[in-house]
């Protein structure tokens, strides 16, 4: 849960004097950060369900309160996510009674850091909360801000829509895979802690950006089989949907996949926004928010997991050590975004036309 609201977790391990450890982690568990989500916008928005206009300081005011009670959640988070426990090197094995003769029983442990996990879940929820305002339609904003809720929340509600379709798509796909392909305990497990740490690349990946990563050691990534063996490798992995169809040709799905639902976000947003809006405003407010999306999304679902341990000093032991690494091409990820969104904007735009039914066209 620390890790979800964006907090750090540092990992420790030594055995004794004899060796040493070092681990890096760095990823969000993005299933329990959007539950989190969900749950923290319902709780700031009920209250204001029936209002049709709020004032700042009263905005202000509830969220300061939220912030309050979040704040003291992850403090006490904080305060248990902390522990260290041995490695059992097996009953007959003599190295167990040679590590407790020498006081090197193997131990290793993880610490959350209270400071850094503050600071970054308070920035989230501010995140949370400023999205929750933009997206729901009945939620009350500041009568400066009223005008500016129809260029963003139609936008806004269609990337949240967009985001949520593609985790629904990939729960039905882990569920047909967990029952037609065994392993259903690891299957949900990622389901549980990781669905849209891939089904959100895998909308970056269908629109034909391009990640890179790598997948080293006894250490992997809980993720299908083809992705693993693609990121195998003595280098650093491109990791696109042609990389991932030379393994597996169903990679293909997710260029359709993409086809389908960018398009329909955009014609939801078009069908929520004014009738008034011209063709041209839909698809540049369509590119925007797309790429601010896609920058999310590969800020968001970036892995980077490094362990190494040393004997006496010397160097990383082969076979003991690991490195898991996930990364976009960031930019380029943003500028075909935008390239979708304005076209995606365009057709959708048109698709809506008949559709919409506030505001007057205006030539």
């Amino acid at each position: 849960m620390v890790l979800a609201a964006g907090g750090e977790v540092a990992l420790t391990g030594d055995a004794g004097f004899l060796a040493r450890s070092q681990a890096e982690l760095a990823v969000m568990p993005l299933s329990v950060s959007l539950v989190g989500a969900l749950v923290a916008a319902t709780a700031f928005l009920r209250p204001l369900r029936h209002r049709a206009v709020a004032g700042t300081r009263e905005l202000l005011g509830r969220f300061a309160r939220l912030a309050v009670l979040w704040l003291a959640a992850l403090a006490g988070l904080t305060a248990a996510a902390r522990t260290t426990f041995r490695i059992p090197l097996g009953e007959d094995s003599p190295l167990t009674g040679i590590g407790e003769f020498l006081d090197a029983v193997p131990r290793v442990g993880f610490r959350a850091e209270t400071g850094p996990t503050l600071l970054y879940g308070l920035l989230w929820l501010i995140g949370v909360a400023a999205l929750a305002l933009l997206v729901s339609r009945k939620a009350p904003l500041p009568p400066r801000l009223v005008g500016v809720q129809q260029a963003v929340r139609p936008a806004a509600y269609a990337m949240v829509w967009l985001l949520l379709a593609y985790v629904v798509v990939g729960l039905v796909a882990g569920i047909v895979v967990a029952v037609t392909q065994g392993h259903p305990g690891r299957t949900f497990a990622v389901i549980l802690l990781g669905l849209p740490n891939l089904a959100w690349p895998a909308l970056t990946l269908g629109m034909g950006a391009t990640w890179e990563g790598r997948v080293e050691g006894p250490f992997g990534l809980p993720v299908p089989q083809v992705l693993d063996t693609v990121l195998r490798g003595e280098d650093h992995t491109t990791l696109n949907v042609a990389t991932l169809a030379e393994q597996d040709a169903r990679a293909w799905w997710l260029v359709v996949v993409a086809a389908v639902l960018v398009p329909a976000a955009a014609f939801l947003m078009a069908a929520r926004s004014p009738a008034r809006t011209r063709p041209w405003e839909h698809s540049l407010r369509m590119g925007a928010a797309l790429a601010l999306t896609v920058l999310v999304v590969c800020l968001t679902g970036r892995i980077a997991a490094r362990y190494g341990l040393s004997l006496l000093g010397i160097g990383d032991l082969e076979g003991l050590g690991g490195e898991v690494s996930l990364q976009p091409r960031l930019w380029a990820a943003v500028g075909i975004g935008l390239g979708w969104g304005i076209i995606a904007g365009l057709i959708g735009a048109l698709l809506a036309a008949p559709v919409r039914r506030r505001g007057e066209v205006k030539d």
